[in-house]
């Protein structure tokens, strides 16, 4: 990511894609807010993106696409409820994103049957790197 914006851009697309059962759960808000700690976004503007909407800017390197669905797909299992609608919106958004579809069934599956909802980086871009062949 480059600027400040672009990030607050992945941020407000996060915080979106929360609220998308119809409901903020104290845990997607804690994942936000570490997320937002990591990009070095400010409290007030984080607090800020909850009640404003920005125009998405598309996400240029596939990696950061990538690494952004990824977190989506973290938040969307760290409240330990998988709604339909999340996972209708999560596919979507990583079609929009350009992603494969394929790719993505494959790593959503792969979170469901891991333990800890997680899985390793190189899994996860090898993944997609399969699917380009």
């Amino acid at each position: 990511m480059n600027t400040y914006q672009e990030k607050l851009n992945l941020l407000a697309e996060m915080i979106a894609f929360s609220v998308v059962d119809g409901n903020l759960h104290n845990r997607e808000y804690q994942f936000l807010s570490i997320v937002a700690k990591e990009l070095q976004i400010k409290k007030e503007d984080f607090k800020n993106l909850f009640h404003q909407e920005l125009a998405a800017i598309p996400i240029k390197s596939e990696n950061q696409r990538i690494q952004q669905f990824y977190r989506l797909a973290l938040l969307m299992h760290c409240d330990g409820i998988l709604h339909e609608k999340e996972e209708i919106a999560i596919k979507q958004m990583g079609v929009n994103m350009g992603l494969n579809p394929f790719a993505i069934k494959r790593i959503l599956k792969a979170m469901q049957d891991s333990p800890t909802r997680m899985i390793d980086g190189e899994m996860l871009l090898n993944i997609f790197k399969e699917q380009l062949n």
